[in-house]
């Protein structure tokens, strides 16, 4: 006798966890279980509201599939802020912050369970994310980056577990497409805390040279597959002996040569950079709201990504 076939769906899959579990665990169990508890009450509630459906749980994880790829993302932003604001009237200690990956992809269903590679990438996604965030595929990032609510870190290829080819994946940051972001400001943990406040990272106001090449990886990250130029010479005005400036200058000058049009020499730039800056800057790189690059112009007019932030204000002026 033939086994029945298995029903297939394309969905949007979002998988979370507790980030530190076991540790939160060993510290107190019963204070654990019952925070875990309360924010699971959070979750499902949040889940249900924006019409998706729980397919599986066990332990500090959750697995939810939706319908919608916007509804899978808003629903994990308004998780965040919820537990967020749950753990404020927590003990530091018993703060609980959940990773979640969303992806977008081809499901089995079995008695209302639902397997897959979909299901899997989406598991690798959430370890990816950091405590507290969102780490998305490049599906999931297509479908939504044109909202303008929402701005995205590449993390490029990643090789991960049980998965034959390596998966584009991205942090996903919040941004409202009518007000400014907020900067991620510099905190600390208290006294003794083996792990960041979930508040946000910790960070240092003046960049060390390993946060100088982030922020100069940051910087080419968003103008590498540029056609403009222009962003090019604002890589090397900046960074003018930096990694990536021979194949800057490269670029550049082919684009000029494609568009005819003169070449202009970059001068360099010295200006100290903060990581505030750099946290600032990863909010409203991939944005497709010309008011972002404005807030950023506004807070830092002499800023390491002024001449970058320029140019895409006057792309978006010449595309009006």
């Amino acid at each position: 006798m033939e086994a029945p076939r298995l029903e297939r769906k394309l969905v949007a899959i979002l998988a979370a966890d507790v980030e530190g579990y076991s540790r939160h665990m060993e510290r107190d169990e019963a204070a654990t279980l019952a925070t875990l508890s309360a924010h699971r009450v959070i979750v499902d509630e949040l889940v249900n509201s924006h019409h998706g459906r729980i397919t599986g749980t066990a332990g500090d994880s959750v697995l939810a599939e939706f319908a919608s790829v916007v509804e899978a993302v808003d629903c994990a932003v308004k998780i965040h802020d919820a537990l967020a604001a749950a753990n404020q009237a927590l003990p530091y200690e018993h703060r609980l912050r959940f990773r979640i990956g969303i992806n977008v992809g081809d499901v089995m269903v079995k008695d209302g369970d639902i397997f897959g590679d979909g299901v899997n990438i989406a598991a690798r996604l959430e370890a990816l994310a950091e405590p507290g965030g969102i780490c998305i595929s490049r599906g999931v990032r297509d479908h939504v980056r044109k909202m303008g609510r929402f701005a995205f870190q590449d993390l490029g290829e990643q090789s991960v577990k049980n998965i034959e080819q390596p998966i584009r994946a991205f942090w996903l940051r919040g941004a409202d497409a009518t007000t400014a972001p907020a900067p991620i400001l510099p905190t600390t943990a208290p006294p003794g805390a083996d792990y960041a406040s979930s508040d946000g990272p910790v960070l240092r106001q003046q960049a060390s040279p390993a946060e100088e090449a982030e922020f100069e990886l940051t910087f080419w990250e968003s103008i590498k597959e540029s056609r403009e130029p222009a962003e090019f010479a604002a890589y090397l005005e900046r960074y003018p002996a930096g990694t990536f400036a021979a194949l800057a200058e490269s670029r550049r000058k082919a684009l000029l040569e494609e568009a005819a049009v003169p070449v202009v020499e970059a001068d360099a730039a010295d200006e100290e950079v903060s990581a505030v800056e750099l946290a600032f800057w990863d909010t409203v790189k991939d944005s497709a709201n010309p008011e972002m690059y404005s807030a950023y112009l506004e807070r830092y007019p002499e800023g390491a990504f002024a001449a970058l932030a320029k140019v895409r204000l006057e792309e978006f002026g010449s595309s009006l």
